[in-house]
């Protein structure tokens, strides 16, 4: 059962945004809105679907970007040896059970230098 739905759904949401099929949801949005009231689609609402096709791109370039250096770091942690599969596979997890890690980790890093956590 999952803890956070809510949460769940909205990662789902953003990793659906950064699929190509969401550039056709925005056709098909601009395609139904010219069909239904074309009264209303003037430059604003011309400028809103050119807003919204804009954050697909960056959703799409960040998310490209993400995966890349994600590649990166698993093939380094396998070559260092340190390909322990909660590290690799953390990336599946919820974005708030990555920073609880974090933290946990951070706190055990300083505490093992000596250094108190911040």
């Amino acid at each position: 059962m999952q803890k956070r739905p809510i949460g769940h759904a909205l990662t789902q949401l953003g990793e659906w945004a950064a699929h190509p099929a969401a550039f056709g949801l925005a056709l098909l949005y601009g395609v139904s809105w010219l069909i239904f009231d074309r009264e209303s689609l003037n430059w604003h609402g011309a400028t809103e679907l050119l807003v919204l096709c804009m954050t697909l791109f960056i959703v799409r370039s960040e998310h490209r970007e993400f995966q890349a250096l994600h590649a990166k770091l698993d093939q380094v942690l396998r070559l260092q040896g340190d390909d322990r599969p909660e590290i690799i596979k953390i990336d599946h997890r919820e974005p708030e059970d990555i920073e609880k890690h974090r933290v946990r980790a951070q706190a055990a890093g300083s505490s093992s230098c000596g250094l108190s956590p911040a």
